[in-house]
């Protein structure tokens, strides 16, 4: 298998390609910079538009802290995949764990989230990451994050 070495870029059609999300549940717009199966950054435009904000909460809207998780670990994820492409896609990947996870500022309508993700490590189909979810330069949450990804025929 070849690594990919050299860094790439993912617009929304590509991150549709190498994640099953769809909306509502899509939590990442771009990736802007992927090295290899090192790192990458994820990119999400929070809009009031968002399902989430009828309830969480309407006179004070508030992306919950899961979903910024869930769109740390769906930036890893699209890393993963789209590092293993030769070998073809995974059935599935699952996500494993969650650890050391702070927030650390409100996630408002408006913002734009930058989503870095850095492999700390990964042991054949296990990968965990390190992520840390910035807007304009101010992280606002961090958490590691582990996953499995299941290969084989359909």
């Amino acid at each position: 298998m070849n690594e990919k070495t050299s860094l790439d870029s993912a617009d929304i059609m590509r991150v549709m390609e190498l994640l099953p999300h769809r909306y509502p549940f899509l939590m990442i717009d771009k990736i802007i910079e992927m090295d290899g199966d090192d790192s990458c950054i994820g990119v999400k435009n929070v809009s009031i538009n968002e399902p989430f904000f009828q309830g969480h909460f309407p006179q004070q809207p508030v992306m919950p802290g899961v979903l910024i998780i869930e769109a740390m670990a769906q930036t890893a994820g699209a890393l993963c995949v789209n590092h293993r492409e030769e070998s073809g896609p995974p059935n599935v990947v699952y996500f494993m764990t969650i650890d050391k996870a702070k927030f650390r500022k409100p996630v408002v309508p408006g913002d734009v989230v930058h989503i870095h993700v850095k492999k700390v490590r990964n042991r054949g189909n296990i990968w965990r990451f390190a992520c840390e979810a910035t807007v304009e330069g101010t992280r606002v949450a961090e958490a590691e994050v582990s996953a499995m990804l299941l290969m084989g025929t359909s």
